[in-house]
């Protein structure tokens, strides 16, 4: 971090900005320790001369990002400065070239969308934030807490970050991922696709024993070659998307169904009462009870 001054910390501004996410960046670095400046379209010259610059989100994740903040972002990193995304904001930084070859995440609505359009960024659906030293990309909403929180730890240490987070009211490092929230989409697997394939034969058989083998073969593939092929679309292997994909199964019967929490386990396919607690509790930091009482308001 430069001495002799505050780290500068931009912010870029536009209409359709996540305001969440916005307000989270201008809370956390609108303290002494930091030079915090919002800039808006016309002021990307301020934006590429800050220590870190943050996008928070593009203006339509389907459309072209502007070529002004693209051209920012280039001459920011190449200064030497920290780039940072949250939410959609990856797409100005995966436009700008900088993710290619990298890990990356961005809200999990999202990384579909990421994968086609920059094949090569290694996609990280289950995480909150990525740090890649010069590079830093978050999922939305709340992640975008955990992100700022993670910076400031960066630059001042833990103590500067706990003060904030105690300022804020909230944890000053939370464990955990996406998973949390985020429900599997199901879709018709693309004609020729066997890891498509292998996944959408998975979802409709979560109660079954599945094995790598078995996604294999519906896959079509060699089991190491689909694993590879596995890892490169999911950024995880397939024994924990399995188990992801049964504990979001879980969370509706949970909510709604009359069964006890045991044989709601074994329903999406974890028949040991203690593994189904232990996979939800980690996925959800909350056991499968409590997450019962707290949607159904108890």
């Amino acid at each position: 971090m430069p001495s002799g001054r505050p780290h500068t910390v931009a912010v870029a501004a536009f209409d359709g900005l996540a305001s969440y996410e916005f307000g989270t960046v201008v809370e956390v670095f609108g303290r002494p320790e930091y030079d915090l400046r919002v800039c808006a379209p016309g002021r990307e010259d301020v934006f590429a001369a800050a220590d870190t610059q943050i996008v928070v989100a593009v203006p339509d994740v389907e459309g072209e990002v502007p070529p002004r903040l693209v051209a920012a972002l280039r001459d920011g990193h190449e200064r030497g400065a920290r780039v940072v995304s949250i939410c959609s904001g990856v797409f100005a930084l995966a436009a700008a070239g900088l993710l290619d070859g990298r890990e990356a995440t961005t809200h999990w609505q999202y990384t579909e969308l990421l994968r086609r359009r920059h094949p090569r960024i290694l996609v990280r659906p289950d995480v909150l934030y990525v740090d890649g030293g010069d590079v830093l990309t978050g999922a939305g909403n709340a992640a975008a807490l955990d992100l700022c929180l993670h910076l400031v730890r960066a630059d001042h240490g833990a103590a500067v970050a706990n003060a904030v987070a105690r300022h804020l009211l909230v944890p000053a490092h939370r464990e955990g991922d996406q998973a949390q929230v985020a429900v599997a989409a199901v879709r018709e697997p693309a004609a020729g696709d066997g890891v498509e394939r292998a996944m959408a034969w998975a979802l409709d058989h979560l109660a079954s024993p599945i094995t790598v083998a078995e996604l294999a073969r519906r896959a079509h593939l060699a089991p190491r070659t689909f694993l590879r092929h596995f890892a490169q679309r999911t950024g995880t292997s397939p024994l924990r998307w399995v188990v992801a994909q049964r504990i979001a199964a879980s969370l509706p019967l949970l909510a709604h169904s009359a069964l006890p929490v045991e044989e709601v386990g074994a329903a999406v396919g974890i028949a040991s009462p203690a593994t189904f607690r232990h996979h939800f509790t980690r996925a959800m930091k909350m056991s499968p009870s409590a997450y019962r009482r707290a949607a159904r308001g108890g």
